[in-house]
């Protein structure tokens, strides 16, 4: 195993023992083999790496005395600086955690100090050249003596007889006051103290030392994020930030060829229109679900003909068997596969170059392979590869500086983040439960309230002849009462209807109207840009959303079934969730996820459709989670998320009970209590659901129980309720509707109206939403009678044995008699 202190003292022994060229090259001057990079350049990119390098080393100093909190390194990998190059500052990146060489000459590119190439020199195969101020430092003629004169300067007697090729290439005459002539060779230009690569070590080792100060996630996370450098953060976790970047590429795509309706306009992406993504990841990634899924989809929609614009890079360790990595990736259908020597900055400059022109003007997916090393986790073999010392070489060699030069500018950046380290220990760190969860999910009500408002007035006014010829010309409110499908439907109609950059999709979305009709008509409606098909796979589809939301769009993906999405919720958890605790709000990606789920008591599929979990959505910190139970509740709440969603940049489960989708009625065959009228536009603000807030019903005098529940329960629960006022007994249901945020106010205001609680729980007894609710009571000091009735701790089973461990009806009736007679 290679240590920091080794790594460090042969890389210093390397450079030492490299020497001086044999002949002199100008910095301005292309590489000597006919390579597309400048002397500039090159050097450029070895202070990209070297950054690299020794904020590895810093990070290890950091973490030796306890004030360092993230180690993992990206030495060996810092050929992804020539990748950076390849690119435009202001195509959207999401990188993995040993992207440090790129990140620090994505910082150099946006601030203009990474040079351009020379007009008679063309970029490498259509590589864009990015805007660039001079190379830091003095030019050989600045270093001249006082008074002396440039030979480039002179005009008289003398002027150009010396003969071609004589002197060292980039090399001049400077003719002092006592006119001595003297052959000048340039020095190397040394770093500036706060030049652009300082800049960007100073934002790492401020990840690294968790100071409040840093610009991405400010000290809740050590990650490589900046909006101003188009650098979305992610935690890269196993590849889980490959899906996003698909849905990303997908978006920008479908925005810049104007898939938008004719009446409005999306947000703005944050953009260029012909702009790329680039997604870093590693071999270890390469073989992980997520990873998988996204290179799945991508292919598939290309064969589909839809175009993607993104360019995959994965870095090889060698982590994988031999060849592994490298079979895959070029058996992906639909993705150009390209590679490169990845410690060869040339080679992978030009191979990079040539990929990202291929997905810029294609429009279409590849994937660049490089072979990398993993310097301080495998053993000393690998150092004869090192991709620093590689680059060092190609300088000496092509003759734009000496080893002894390179060592120098190693050191004195060396101790330049030493200082800069030191500095950033004092920063202050985040200190308070508020500074911490600011940014993870901010709530406004009232905007969230003003917005739904306005939509209501636009339907009403100058959007109501769009809506009625959407609706055929007969809009919801004047069809009839509506089931809980048929009113969320509506609702989903009237928010792509307020917001042209509304998006529906999910597997059989549009061709079928998903598996239970909830989404019929949408794509006539509103054509087959945004109302679309997917693959089934809920990692693509979440990953979609992902990338929608984060360009700009509002999506409304649809998950078939609650067990699907268990398979994908680290797209929610480790991915939506946390962009705005990544990047303390300057990215968001508002989402709606709708997802059919809980069980049926006829176990009509088994556990395949049946799936009453919530556990681990609740668990998510700032994940809104909707469980609507009425139809009049549905698409207010619909309304609720989407603004939401807009306004805040939430991401909201709306989880729509199975069972009750097609009901119609409540206590008898016939009475027709289930379904309801839908609230024509001027009722929407009246009726509007705020996140949090609980339904409550009365029957009898509702004096003498309270009941919590959602979903089925609530059903279950009313039908229980009328039962017990037979008896004599008033009860108020209380409605969640919402399981994340509860509605703790609500909840204890109606159990201390009654002093007895039964909590009805459809979700199991371990792990279930009655634990939440239990504790929200115990937390705030109520001293009343409870008692919980709740699923069993197991999967549901198919046909009739599903009512054996499922929530009944009679079930609450005897729970409630059993707590009366306490």
């Amino acid at each position: 195993m290679t240590t920091p202190h080794d790594l460090d003292d042969r890389l210093r022994a390397e450079l030492a023992a490299l020497g001086a060229p044999d002949q002199r090259r100008d910095l301005g001057e292309p590489l000597p083999d006919g390579g597309a990079l400048t002397g500039a350049q090159a050097l450029a990119l070895f202070d990209a790496q070297l950054t690299s390098r020794l904020l590895d080393l810093a990070g290890r100093w950091l973490s030796g005395f306890g004030e360092g909190y993230f180690t993992v390194e990206s030495a060996g990998h810092e050929g992804d600086a020539a990748v950076a190059a390849a690119l435009r500052p202001t195509d959207p990146a999401l990188l993995h955690a040993r992207s440090g060489a790129f990140y620090c000459l994505r910082a150099a590119q946006a601030a203009g100090a990474f040079p351009a190439a020379p007009p008679d020199l063309p970029p490498a195969t259509g590589a864009d050249a990015p805007p660039t101020t001079p190379e830091p430092g003095r030019s050989w003629s600045e270093s001249a003596p006082p008074g002396a004169v440039s030979y480039q300067d002179l005009d008289g007697p003398g002027a150009g007889e010396t003969e071609a090729g004589s002197l060292p290439v980039g090399a001049g005459i400077v003719v002092d006051a006592d006119g001595d002539a003297t052959v000048v060779v340039p020095d190397l230009p040394q770093p500036a103290p706060d030049d652009a690569f300082a800049a960007a070590a100073r934002d790492v080792l401020r990840g690294i030392v968790a100071s409040a100060e840093e610009p991405a996630a400010g000290g809740r996370a050590k990650v490589f994020g900046r909006a101003d450098l188009a650098v979305v953060p992610t935690t890269s976790a196993a590849g889980s930030h490959l899906p996003r970047a698909v849905g990303l590429g997908l978006a920008l795509e479908r925005l810049r060829r104007g898939a938008r309706p004719a009446d409005g306009e999306a947000e703005a992406a944050p953009w260029p229109a012909d702009a790329v993504v680039v997604c870093a990841f590693d071999d270890g990634a390469a073989d992980h679900a997520a990873a998988t899924a996204a290179l799945n989809t991508t292919g598939w929609y290309d064969h589909t003909g839809l175009r993607i614009p993104v360019l995959f890079v994965c870095a090889d360790g060698g982590a994988s068997a031999e060849g592994w990595v490298a079979a895959t990736l070029r058996a992906r259908p639909g993705i150009r596969y390209f590679a490169a020597d990845g410690t060869d900055v040339a080679a992978t400059y030009r191979v990079a170059a040539e990929a990202a022109e291929w997905v810029r003007r294609q429009r279409r997916p590849a994937v660049l392979h490089l072979s990398t090393v993993r310097l301080m986790e495998q053993g000393d073999g690998d150092a004869a590869r090192d991709p620093l010392l590689a680059t060092a070489r190609l300088l000496v060699t092509s003759g734009y500086a000496s080893g002894e030069e390179l060592l120098a500018r190693y050191d004195e950046r060396g101790w330049q983040l030493r200082r800069v380290a030191e500095e950033v220990l004092d920063e202050p760190k985040l200190a308070s439960p508020v500074e911490i969860v600011r940014e993870l999910a901010p709530r406004r009500p009232v905007r969230v309230s003003r917005a739904v408002a306005e939509a209501a007035a636009h339907a009403a006014g100058p959007g109501a002849g769009a809506r009625a010829e959407a609706f055929g010309g007969k809009p919801p409110e004047l069809t009839g009462p509506l089931t809980l499908a048929q009113s969320i439907n509506a609702a989903l109609a009237d928010g792509m209807l307020d917001h042209p950059g509304t998006a529906v999709f999910g597997y059989d979305v549009a061709a079928q109207g998903g598996v239970y009709g909830v989404t019929e008509g949408l794509r006539d409606r509103f054509g087959a840009a945004r109302v679309f098909d997917t693959l089934p796979d809920a990692t693509s589809i979440l990953g979609l959303g992902l990338g929608a939301g984060l360009a700009g769009l509002l999506p409304v993906p649809e998950i078939r079934h609650l067990t699907l999405l268990h398979g994908a919720e680290d797209q929610l958890r480790g991915e939506a969730a946390t962009m705005r605790f990544l990047s303390r709000g300057a990215f968001r990606n508002p989402m709606v996820v709708r997802v059919p789920g809980l069980a049926s008591p006829e176990g009509l599929g088994g556990h395949d459709r049946n799936d009453d979990s919530l556990g681990a959505l609740r668990d998510v910190p700032g994940l809104v989670v909707a469980v609507p139970a009425r139809p009049d509740d549905a698409a207010p709440m619909l309304r609720t998320c989407l603004a939401a969603a807009r306004v805040d940049g939430s991401v909201c489960v709306f989880v729509e009970p199975i069972a009750l989708y097609h009901v119609r009625d409540l206590y008898t065959d016939g009475d027709d209590e289930w379904t309801t009228e839908y609230a024509e536009p001027g009722a929407w603000a009246d009726r509007h659901v705020p996140i949090g807030r609980a339904r409550v019903y009365g029957i009898g005098s509702a004096e003498d129980l309270t009941i919590i529940t959602f979903g089925n329960g609530v059903r279950m629960s009313l039908r229980a309720a009328a039962t017990l006022a037979e008896e004599g007994v008033g009860s108020r249901v209380v409605d969640l509707r919402w399981l994340a945020p509860l509605p703790v106010a609500d909840i204890i205001r109606e159990s201390s109206a009654t002093g007895r609680v039964l909590v009805v729980d459809e979700t199991r007894r371990t792990g279930g939403v009655g634990e939440g609710v239990l504790s929200a009571l115990v937390d705030t000091g109520y001293v009343g009678a409870a008692r919980r009735v709740a699923a069993l701790d197991s999967f549901v089973p198919l046909g009739p044995a599903a009512r054996q461990v499922l929530v009944s009806a009679e079930a609450i009736t005897q729970g409630a008699r059993t707590l009366l007679a306490r």
